[in-house]
């Protein structure tokens, strides 16, 4: 049995988080201010924070700011050190503008809010080999987008080019329009404008293929690891490599942070959430969530409307029941988001290189 002085020992600590320094506040069982203190966001900032929170007792638990940014090493830090770490979002603005701004009352909030239960997500562990699919999926995004750029550019170029131009290069795919360009040989009289936009082309080519080979090389290296990370969920219709390492990111390598299926599809964004009232029971569209996995469940979607025969069967039915496509493409969002999960749950905690996939039926859906 605990006694009271063991009791009267235990602390919980609340860090906000910044690029440069982090704020480190503790509170006791009761919620009085014990102390509040700035540190270095450096590797011998976090250690002399972790000492500092042990000096007022024994830390219960944690509360830090932003765990996906700059929170990110000092979450792994105290989790290496056995400590429970909470993530914490930042206060709300009614709350701010109550109580004020300022990095001491962040700190204090976020400590009050893990003591008070408000708290309670775990943060990613960012350790394994998902934080990885995470790593290069973001350089991928980057040069794909670049490349977008780059080729919406090169064909805003041509539509003022003079017309020999235009036409040698009219009509051309987006592929052969770039080793086009990359061919051109401008003049060295850059004052002529038909030298100058042939110059301007030249690099744009230039750009996008060189923007296309490391796509190409990034989705190749993200091929392996998805397969390699979760080969269950690839097997599934309509994932691929880029929806996979998506959702792969959304759950991260801790996937048992999420206390069930309906927090993933909650998470995901395709829980409905309740707006009844009175004698008007009915459900809304979640805004929330991570929008880039709500996504990655409406791309799975759209392919199975298009491909899968249970699918388009279902869709029909429901269409002869009344419901509107929107609403139907909701269903199955939330259909293949227990789907998913299941998958992930299983591919991500197994070992076994040669792992089954299974599919709930449709008709369940509803």
């Amino acid at each position: 049995m605990t006694s009271m002085t063991d009791q009267a020992l235990e602390v919980t600590g609340g860090v906000d988080t910044h690029g440069e320094t982090h704020h480190a506040a503790v509170i006791d069982r009761l919620g009085r201010h014990l102390a509040d203190r700035e540190f270095p966001a450096t590797g011998a900032g976090y250690r002399q924070l972790l000492a500092w929170l042990r000096s007022f007792g024994h830390v219960t638990r944690v509360g830090v700011e932003s765990t996906g940014a700059y929170g990110a090493e000092l979450a792994r830090t105290l989790g290496r050190a056995g400590l429970t770490v909470i993530e914490v979002d930042r206060p709300d603005r009614k709350t701010r503008r109550m109580k004020g701004k300022s990095d001491p009352i962040d700190a204090y909030a976020a400590a009050e809010a893990v003591a008070s239960g408000r708290a309670s997500g775990t943060p990613k562990t960012r350790d394994g080999i998902v934080e990885a699919v995470r790593a290069l999926r973001v350089v991928r995004r980057s040069a794909v987008k670049s490349r977008t750029q780059a080729v919406n550019q090169a064909r805003q170029l041509l539509v003022t080019a003079p017309e020999a131009l235009r036409a040698q290069l009219r009509g051309l795919s987006t592929a052969a329009l770039a080793r086009a360009c990359a061919r051109l040989r401008p003049g060295d009289d850059l004052t002529d404008p038909a030298h100058a936009v042939k110059a301007a082309l030249r690099r744009l080519g230039k750009r996008i293929l060189a923007l296309t080979e490391e796509a190409d090389e990034l989705q190749a290296e993200l091929k392996t690891l998805t397969a390699q990370a979760a080969p269950d969920l690839l097997a599934l219709k309509g994932v691929g490599t880029d929806v996979a390492g998506q959702l792969l990111a959304t759950v991260g390598d801790n996937p048992d942070r999420l206390r069930s299926e309906a927090a993933f599809a909650h998470l995901c964004g395709v829980a409905p959430i309740p707006a009844s009232s009175g004698r008007r029971d009915r459900h809304r569209l979640n805004r929330g969530g991570d929008r880039a996995a709500n996504h990655a469940l409406h791309t799975i979607v759209l392919c199975r409307m298009r491909w899968d025969e249970r699918t388009r069967a279902y869709v029909a039915r429901r269409t002869a029941d009344g419901l509107a496509t929107k609403d139907i493409m909701r269903c199955l969002k939330r259909h293949v988001a227990r789907e998913v999960y299941r998958v992930l749950m299983r591919s991500i905690r197994t070992t076994d290189t040669n792992p089954q996939t299974t599919q709930s039926d449709l008709t369940e859906a509803a």
